[in-house]
C-alpha cells in the first residue's frame, strides 16, 4: 500500500467487484421476492426501503454516511485492482465470503413473513448481518486494491453508521414488541462482538 492513492480509469478496477455485487444482489433479491411473494412482491420489497424515524443526531450522521458510501462507489471506478499481488489474493476471498453471506442474509430477510422480525438464517448470529457482510465486501475490495484510503473511509463510515442501528432497533421494538425484545436479548448486534449490558 502506498501513501498516495491510485487514480486510474481502467477495465480492471474495483468497479468490477462493486458492479457484480450490485447486479447479483439486485437480480437475486427481485427473483426471490417474486417467487416467495407472488403478486405482493412489490409490497414485500418495500420492507427493504423503510427508513426508521431518527433523532436529530442520527439524521445528521446519516447525512455523512450515505454520501461517504456513494463516494466509495465512485472511487471504485478509479481504483485499480492489484492483480497478481498478495493484496488481491487476500482481498478476493474476503469479498466473495461477504457476497455469499450477504445473499444468505437477503434470502432470510425476503422469506420472513412481513408481520414477524427476521430471526432465521444468519440473523441468528447477528441482528445486522447485511451490514456486517456488506462491510466484508467493501473491506475485501479495499484490500484487493491495496488502498489504505478506501479502507480508512470504510472504517469511518462503519463507526458513524453504527449509530443508525439504534434507530432501526427502536423502530423494530415498536413494530414487533416483545418478539423483537426477546430476539435482542439472545442475539448480538455484530458477529463476534459480545452483547453489552446497555443493550
Amino acid at each position: 500500500m502506498s501513501l498516495i492513492p491510485d487514480f486510474e480509469l481502467g477495465l480492471w478496477n474495483a468497479w468490477i467487484f462493486m458492479g457484480s455485487f450490485v447486479l447479483v444482489t439486485a437480480v437475486l433479491t427481485t427473483l426471490i421476492y417474486r417467487y416467495v411473494w407472488k403478486d405482493e412482491w412489490k409490497k414485500a420489497m418495500g420492507r427493504l426501503y423503510i427508513v426508521p424515524p431518527s433523532k436529530k443526531t442520527e439524521k445528521r450522521l446519516s447525512y455523512i454516511v450515505y454520501p461517504g458510501m456513494l463516494a466509495l462507489i465512485i472511487y471504485s471506478i478509479f481504483l485499480p485492482l492489484k492483480l497478481d499481488t498478495v493484496w488481491f489474493y487476500v482481498g478476493l476471498p474476503i469479498y466473495l465470503l461477504g457476497v455469499i453471506f450477504y445473499i444468505m442474509a437477503g434470502v432470510s430477510f425476503a422469506t420472513t413473513p412481513l408481520d414477524k422480525p427476521v430471526t432465521k438464517g444468519v440473523y441468528r448470529i447477528s441482528r445486522n448481518p447485511m451490514d456486517f457482510f456488506g462491510f466484508l465486501i467493501f473491506m475485501g475490495m479495499g484490500i484487493a486494491c491495496a488502498s489504505w484510503l478506501f479502507l480508512l473511509f470504510l472504517m469511518i463510515g462503519i463507526i458513524i453508521g453504527n449509530r443508525g442501528h439504534i434507530a432501526e432497533e427502536r423502530f423494530c421494538l415498536e413494530k414487533y414488541g416483545d418478539a423483537y425484545r426477546e430476539y435482542m436479548n439472545r442475539t448480538p448486534r455484530w458477529i463476534g462482538v459480545p452483547k453489552s449490558k446497555k443493550e
